[in-house]
């Protein structure tokens, strides 16, 4: 480095475009989208505080033009001013990287420490060199080097730190974004040090504005996840309508993970690994965006893959390999894209209406006729939305149909489930297969609940004029709908309002698989409890049933699905085990009801069973709610 630092040779230009490039980029990002998150604040942080020093270096400049009419002090203060935003502007990048890789407290608290103590020493030891008469040496044309040399080597010092901390995340974030931030570091390092070896101080700031761009194009602009690797929906829409306009297809493989979704969990850091990995992997070409919490959409140029079907099997032997370790639910679903759906950029809400038809861990290929039925389910949803915008608790779409349940101590007929249809005018009658599942994806499904209550009650107070007698009528409540903090609310003054006792009214539930939903479960029980109601575990038997949580729950029946009928009638011993657990139920006081039941030997077994309860087809089917009073009998 040469002894002075050349003042003839300082332009101004340097400076003023870091100024202007950096009122630019606030510019674009208040009048665009963003996330504000922390991270995003940081990435405004730096982008205030290159500004502050491209503004300083301006002003020490413009000083040391009136040098002989000014205190020393005076410029001692700004160079050091000057080195502390450029110093404190890596500590921020090294604070940045933290932050987004996702790094533990502890971990940032090392990089943290160590750039807050590099950047006290370093500006201690310019001081001492400015006030010791070695640093700042105003003469003819040029200042000396020594403070700035106090710089350069805070500067190395701190390019070891940030490559440090770069090796230390590489496995956290995404590789081809790793390499746009190596390429321009060494870009803006190396451009630095040429110009300190020839004397040139004009584009010491315009050197930190690289990383600066990079991070707002990669992080910022481009929408791709740090860790995942992945897209946002904004990226998915700029490829679909690429791709149409060039006539490319492209595959797209979907990874549902409904637990991700509806709990908002961060994905676990070694799944975020295999999900860059294998969009790095199998395919060439390949991007992977992010629809969901816990919805991945992968597109790959099938012009690119001409042996798109071995890749595409070879990615699915390995999912399944990975599976074994996170055992998540999933739903995949593999197609190609159409120009019919390129023209609305469809695919999210086409392949979320796979979703409603296909059940847990399966691997779905798309069809011809899907998109027909894609129709039929947007109609579908089109009546849902009207449904729950115009909330008419009395609206004719929504029929409630009924099934009768023979209560076993008397012989007699006096409970029933209610269940619900809807009666639509492009599509007739619709079955709870085709529209609860996309109801709950919706929102739309608590409206749904308090409308065929609201007409069970009504149904209920009717038969109570009529002196039928009738214990109670159950309806089915989503899980979902306990987040709801009205729902007990709702759920009581439709009782109220009809005039009925809460004793005739039932609610059926199925167990909650994650810890938030039941304890709202356990809340929302205990609290409607007290109206009256009585509340049944439905379905005990399908997949998943934790005995202790169910035990915690204060359900009155216990509801076994038709699977264990079936079971149960097929092999002794699966009989036996529905024995001994309905005979468990019976003796901790809970009664139990057989779902399912078709068969003279159904019927006989459950009673063998400690049935309290007994429903199915050898009964009745399901019958509109106006039908019901053919199966009771009068007071």
């Amino acid at each position: 480095m040469p002894q002075s630092l050349q003042l003839e040779q300082y332009m101004y230009a340097g400076d003023l475009v870091v100024l202007g490039v950096c009122s630019i980029m606030l510019i674009l990002l208040f009048f665009s989208f963003k996330v504000r998150s922390r991270a995003f604040r940081m990435f405004l942080s730096l982008v205030g505080i290159l500004m502050a020093a491209a503004a300083t270096h301006v002003t020490f400049h413009t000083l040391l033009k009136y040098r002989p009419n000014l205190p020393t002090g005076l410029f001692y203060g700004f160079q050091s001013l000057y080195h502390g935003l450029l110093l404190f502007m890596l500590y921020q990048f090294a604070a940045y990287i933290c932050q987004v890789t996702g790094l533990t407290k502890e971990e940032r608290k090392v990089y943290h420490t160590i750039g807050g103590m590099l950047i006290l020493v370093v500006l201690a030891a310019e001081l001492f060199v400015n006030f010791s008469g070695i640093g700042i040496q105003l003469g003819d044309g040029a200042v000396s080097a020594g403070g700035d040399r106090m710089f350069m080597i805070g500067y190395g010092l701190f390019i070891v730190m940030l490559s440090m901390l770069m090796i230390q995340v590489r496995h956290h974030l995404y590789r081809r974004m790793m390499n746009g931030f190596y390429v321009t570091m060494v870009f803006a390092v190396a451009m630095l040090v040429i110009a300190k070896l020839n004397g040139q101080d004009s584009f010491t700031t315009a050197t930190f504005l690289f990383p600066v761009v990079a991070i707002m194009y990669l992080l910022h602009s481009n929408p791709y996840d740090a860790q995942l690797g992945s897209n946002d929906l904004r990226g998915l829409e700029g490829l679909i309508r690429y791709g149409d306009d060039k006539g490319k297809t492209y595959l797209y493989l979907s990874l549902y993970m409904r637990e991700l979704d509806e709990t908002a969990r961060q994905i676990p850091g070694d799944l975020q690994a295999i999900v860059r990995r294998f969009t790095a992997q199998y395919f060439r070409s390949s991007v992977m965006f992010r629809v969901g919490n816990g919805h991945l959409l992968m597109m790959v140029r099938k012009e690119r893959n001409p042996d798109y079907e071995a890749r595409t099997e070879a990615i699915l032997r390995a999912f399944d390999q990975e599976y074994q370790n996170f055992k998540l639910d999933y739903k995949i679903v593999i197609g190609q894209t159409t120009a019919e759906l390129n023209r609305n950029n469809e695919y999210v809400s086409f392949i979320r209406s796979i979703h409603t038809r296909i059940p847990e861990n399966t691997i779905y290929r798309v069809q011809p006729d899907d998109i027909d039925k894609f129709r039929q389910y947007e109609a579908i949803l089109h009546q849902l939305a009207d449904i729950a915008g115009q909330k008419n608790l009395d609206d004719p779409r929504v029929l409630v149909y009924c099934q009768p349940v023979l209560n076993i101590r008397t012989g007699k007929y006096d409970t029933a489930e209610a269940l619900m249809r809807l009666q639509l005018p492009e599509e007739g009658l619709v079955y709870p297969d085709r529209f609860i599942a996309l109801a709950e994806e919706n929102g739309f499904i608590h409206v749904l609940t308090e409308i065929i209550l609201h007409k069970v009650c009504k149904a209920v107070k009717a038969l109570n004029e009529e002196g039928y007698c009738i214990d109670r009528v159950s309806v089915n409540v989503s899980a979902m709908e306990l987040r709801n903090q009205h729902f007990c609310m709702d759920i009581s003054s439709i009782i109220d309002r009809s005039g009925i006792d809460g004793k005739q009214i039932a609610i059926e539930m199925t167990e909650s698989r994650n810890e938030r939903d039941f304890l709202l479960m356990k809340e929302k029980i205990a609290e409607l409890k007290q109206k009256g109601i009585t509340f049944y575990l439905d379905d005990f038997g399908t997949g998943y049933s934790n005995m202790e949580r169910i035990l915690e729950l204060p359900f009155d029946i216990i509801k076994f699905d038709r699977s264990m009928v079936v079971a149960g009638a097929q092999d002794k011993r699966s009989e036996q085990v529905l024995g001994s657990l309905a005979d468990l139920f019976a003796k901790l006081d809970y009664a139990v009801l057989f779902e399912g039941v078709e068969t003279e030997q159904d019927e006989e077994m459950c009673r063998e069973c400690c049935a309290s309860y007994l429903q199915g087809y050898k009964y009745s089917r399901p019958v509109p709610m106006e039908q019901l009073k053919e199966f009771l009998t009068k007071k």
